[in-house]
């Protein structure tokens, strides 16, 4: 079992150059941190619809995120 859980509506996204690259946004479920990859390259180019999907992924990994370690945090508080 993975210790990443990757946000599904990445699923179709795609490099707009049309060199199939892929991104992905992930929450580390042990210890909240947000993971941003991209796979088989080292950058991507996305239309604006695209960009706003990887944008919202990350809003939402981000919220994942801070509930995860507010769990872990004695007086439940989150730091920024």
């Amino acid at each position: 079992m993975s210790a990443f859980a990757s946000d599904p509506g990445l699923d179709d996204i795609r490099d707009a150059a049309g060199h199939n690259t892929e991104v992905d946004v992930a929450v580390h479920l042990h210890d909240g941190t947000v993971s941003l990859s991209l796979l088989w390259t080292q950058e991507i180019l996305l239309n604006a619809d695209d960009a706003d999907q990887v944008a919202q992924a990350l809003q939402r990994a981000a919220e994942q995120a801070r509930r995860i370690t507010a769990t872990r945090e004695p007086d439940g508080s989150t730091s920024t």
